[in-house]
């Protein structure tokens, strides 16, 4: 009892650390990247710590697993650096009971990152995407940077050389309209007003003080020009804002526990279900109303063979549209298949870094974080890397959601009893001291005296 305590206090402060180290690197990335559109565009503090509160639901998906490898890989680094494993082994204790504790507890992360998967993360989504939404219906002039050309409004190009994110106001504006070519018209304004419609399906523009001018590229010698007090302009809004969908709309995929994609997928199958008998039905009538060459005779039997043409095309018609929608239907059944396999193959990757962070730290002589946290950074690339090119090819139905989600998994976790069974029936060390001899001799870190003996 008194050596699984210990193991564990081993696991549980590298864990710790490894959590609040990654999810500080992931937030200070989600910062620099969303910087230019939120910082300076007069949204309250209050705002943005909700979209970074929102956001941690994905960085806790992915810290946990990675966190958890980190910890193995220092615990055991550190006890095989110290002789603790070797000592261990010598009372009698194989490295199989040694990880019995840490395996033990990974299975309890797992079973949290289930229960967050299909609880948290979801709502956190759903909350993340209706308060970006907020966020574009009040500040439609996120997108917009002063003194740059904006090309995010379709056949629309717009310049706004200062900007008030706290009224919206615009100074200097100059707008270039391609949206009805060959015509192009240049608009230019001295202060203007941007909002949404009540709608929200058209960015409106309320210009002051400006002139329009009006060419056709077809007609070289016209030309127009007129002057204006005030003048509206109605564009499409469906590109300018992060989305344009409504807050009560229906949930993503991502937004959606496991239980509610079983529901959607069982839906998807009703109807690929419905859809194959009407396939069948429609194969069938094409068969009963095929007219012979034979047929082919007589004014009667002319009619009789254009009517049953016409039946026939119809029917390909429909034959057609049907094999769209069981395409459509496979796509979407798969999709849902592949988000509720990642609820759970994620927090499994927990047990299998358990698997793999175990023989290789006892096989470390360095268990210090750096170390941990690049092997560590190498086998999540693996991970994700199978993740990602299973998700793609189960969501072009190459590979089953089955088999394209728990790919990594298998991967890994047989790498990880190879290397079980490899450390637990002979002594094996990983150096990495040949990296020290690539290096010029002033930056060589000095040799300890049990390297030179």
């Amino acid at each position: 009892m008194i050596i699984t305590k210990y193991i564990l206090k081993n696991h549980l402060i590298p864990f710790l650390f490894s959590v609040f180290i990654l999810l500080s690197v992931f937030i200070l990335q989600y910062m620099v990247k969303m910087a230019d559109r939120l910082v300076g565009k007069g949204l309250s503090v209050w705002v943005i710590i909700q979209l970074v509160t929102y956001s941690l639901a994905w960085m806790v998906v992915l810290v946990v697993p990675m966190s958890v490898l980190i910890a193995t890989l220092m615990a055991f680094g550190t006890m095989s650096q110290n002789n603790e494993i070797a000592i261990l082994k010598a009372t009698g204790m194989s490295l199989y009971k040694m990880m019995i504790p840490p395996f033990i507890a990974s299975i309890f992360v797992a079973l949290f990152l289930v229960h967050f998967n299909n609880n948290i993360y979801p709502d956190a989504n759903h909350a993340l995407r209706v308060l970006l939404e907020d966020i574009s219906r009040k500040k439609p002039t996120l997108s917009l940077v002063p003194g740059v050309f904006s090309q995010e409004v379709p056949n629309y190009s717009i310049l706004v050389r200062e900007i008030d994110q706290s009224t919206n106001q615009l100074k200097q504006i100059t707008i270039y309209d391609y949206s009805q070519l060959p015509k192009v018209n240049i608009v230019t304004a001295a202060t203007g007003r941007i909002y949404f419609s009540p709608n929200q399906k058209k960015l409106m523009m309320d210009l002051y003080s400006g002139e329009i001018h009006e060419s056709d590229n077809t007609e070289k010698k016209i030309y127009r020009k007129l002057r204006f007090e005030r003048h509206k302009i109605a564009m499409p809004a469906d590109q300018f804002t992060f989305e344009q969908s409504s807050a009560n709309s229906q949930r993503g995929d991502r937004e959606l526990g496991a239980r509610q994609l079983r529901v959607l997928a069982d839906s998807v199958n009703d109807l690929q279900v419905k859809f194959l008998r009407d396939y069948d039905e429609r194969i069938r009538n094409m068969l009963k109303y095929s007219p012979s060459p034979a047929d082919n005779f007589g004014n009667q039997n002319q009619y009789v063979y254009l009517k049953a043409q016409q039946k026939i095309r119809n029917d390909e018609a429909s034959i057609h549209d049907i094999m769209l929608r069981l395409d459509f239907n496979d796509k979407d059944y798969d999709k849902y298949w592949v988000e509720i396999h990642k609820k759970y193959s994620l927090p499994f990757a927990c047990i299998v870094f358990v698997m793999i962070g175990a023989p290789l730290g006892s096989m470390m002589r360095k268990g210090g974080f750096g170390m941990a946290a690049g092997m560590s950074l190498i086998f999540f690339l693996i991970y994700w890397a199978f993740l990602i090119g299973g998700e793609k090819l189960a969501d072009r139905g190459i590979l089953s959601p089955l088999t394209g989600i728990w790919s990594a998994n298998f991967f890994l976790g047989a790498l990880g009893i190879f290397l079980m069974i490899k450390s637990a029936r002979e002594k094996v060390t990983i150096s990495f001291d040949f990296i020290n001899k690539l290096l010029p001799k002033t930056w060589r870190a000095p040799e300890t005296d049990d390297e030179n003996s």
